[in-house]
């Protein structure tokens, strides 16, 4: 069977969406909406880790796999969301290389990282997964984001480093980085996406961005990004139902 990892790695183009609102009836509804992934953001959304696993299950239950962003690179963080299912994590503002390596390492268990070996789980099926070690690790996404001025000049050397699969800009962090905040046509961003982008491509990896909107994502896909999230349960919602009000008589 074709995993998410397989299809990122191939740089096939799927479509997800951040789930910042911590509700599982949200997260259902993006599953059975025919996003190819959703991803839980820790790092900015309203829920914590303690609303994760009943957002794992609304969208297992509709063969959606589900990742997470974390908080920070901190080894606990990456273990505690593997364990309860997430199919792969995101790490937000690293720098280096180094940093990445180490980061990814959080994702494997040992020899070939150092993640809590414990197999008594709900990602390990409770004990009856059957899998060996490195088979669990070989389908972990790794995702590192390139949302900082660093992290731009390293961008090759991070793309470069075993076991990530997937460079994902942060566009607001990144313009700003830039000193050209939200001014996504701007000629600098765009060629700090190109270049994103081809380290992705050389080091035979996906490159990702969060887009706005649908049209925005279409824009994001032709321009050579195949790992592209569509804004988040929230901003949907509200994209939604301002468009109703906005059609409201004010004199009605």
């Amino acid at each position: 069977m074709t995993t998410l990892k397989d299809k990122i790695r191939a740089a096939e183009p799927t479509l997800g969406t951040f789930l910042g609102l911590g509700s599982p009836a949200a997260a259902e509804v993006c599953a059975l909406s025919g996003f190819d992934w959703l991803l839980v953001d820790l790092e900015h959304g309203s829920g914590g880790e303690d609303a994760l696993l009943g957002q794992i299950l609304a969208a297992a239950v509709h063969q959606v796999p589900l990742l997470v962003r974390v908080e920070t690179d901190d080894r606990i963080r990456a273990g505690r969301v593997l364990d309860q299912g997430a199919a792969g994590v995101m790490f937000p503002q690293l720098e280096t290389a180094e940093q990445a390596a180490a980061a990814i390492r959080h994702l494997w268990y040992p020899p070939q990282g150092d993640r809590g070996v414990a197999g008594y789980n709900r990602a390990r099926r409770f004990g009856s997964d059957g899998l060996t070690g490195q088979q669990v690790n070989d389908t972990i996404v790794g995702i590192v984001q390139i949302e900082n001025l660093s992290a731009l000049d390293n961008v090759e050397k991070i793309a470069a480093v075993p076991g990530v699969d997937a460079l994902f800009v942060g566009p607001a962090d990144l313009s700003t980085a830039l000193g050209v905040p939200g001014q996504l046509d701007s000629p600098v961003f765009k060629a700090a996406e190109a270049r994103i982008i081809a380290a992705a491509k050389a080091a035979g990896i996906a490159a990702g961005i969060l887009s706005r909107d649908s049209d925005h994502a279409d824009d994001c896909l032709e321009a050579g990004y195949t790992f592209v999230g569509v804004a988040s349960d929230a901003a949907l919602l509200a994209s939604i139902t301002r468009s109703i009000t906005a059609k409201k008589d004010p004199h009605g």
